[in-house]
């Protein structure tokens, strides 16, 4: 008898264990949760953040959801897209220091990338500039994240991956260049 009671006991504590971490577990998730709902108000309450909404506002969004974007790719020598790009600045401060998100900041400068490559296109880019919308994209992958959306955080990743592979590439192409113009100095510096 004495066994049974010992090992109802042990039952009952374990089961009291159990539940305490159970709701240990739950205040912890709501307290996280809060916390981050807080952080994302905090964001979106933020003169940063209102500066980003508007250059947003204004560069893809202005009239009849046509912003200025499309049309600085008609200014000469590339100038638009300089400006244009610019313009992402504000989207890349608050992903970086605001969100304070590598893989955020990464997946904003891969989509300011893409909006300068294909302004660069001659006469075609000019058009597509019309339809992609870097910076309406660039705001809502930071609010999208922010707010914890999971096919943002993944496409959030995969952008951040695909700019890290980017970075590498052309740092190897860099460093292989510097070394191939070294060489070249001391091939001419030899001739004299």
């Amino acid at each position: 008898m004495a066994l049974k009671t010992d090992i109802v006991k042990r039952a009952n504590r374990r089961k009291r264990i159990v539940n305490f971490f159970a709701t240990l577990k739950g205040r912890i998730e709501s307290h996280n949760k809060s916390r981050k709902q807080n952080r994302a108000e905090r964001l979106k309450n933020s003169t940063s953040f209102a500066i980003l909404e508007g250059t947003r506002r204004v560069m893809d969004d202005l009239i009849f959801g046509i912003g200025l974007d499309p049309f600085l790719g008609f200014l000469p020598a590339g100038s638009g897209d300089i400006i244009s790009s610019i313009t992402a600045l504000p989207s890349i401060y608050v992903a970086l220091f605001k969100v304070r998100s590598i893989p955020l900041t990464l997946a904003v400068i891969k989509n300011m990338l893409v909006d300068m490559l294909v302004g660069a296109i001659p006469m075609l880019g000019n058009v597509l500039d019309f339809f992609y919308r870097s910076h309406h994209k660039n705001y809502q992958l930071i609010i999208n994240y922010i707010e914890g959306d999971k096919q943002t955080i993944e496409e959030v990743n995969r952008g951040a991956w695909f700019m890290a592979f980017l970075i590498l590439i052309i740092s190897i192409l860099i460093y292989f260049a510097i070394k191939l113009l070294s060489m070249f100095w001391d091939w001419i510096v030899g001739l004299f």
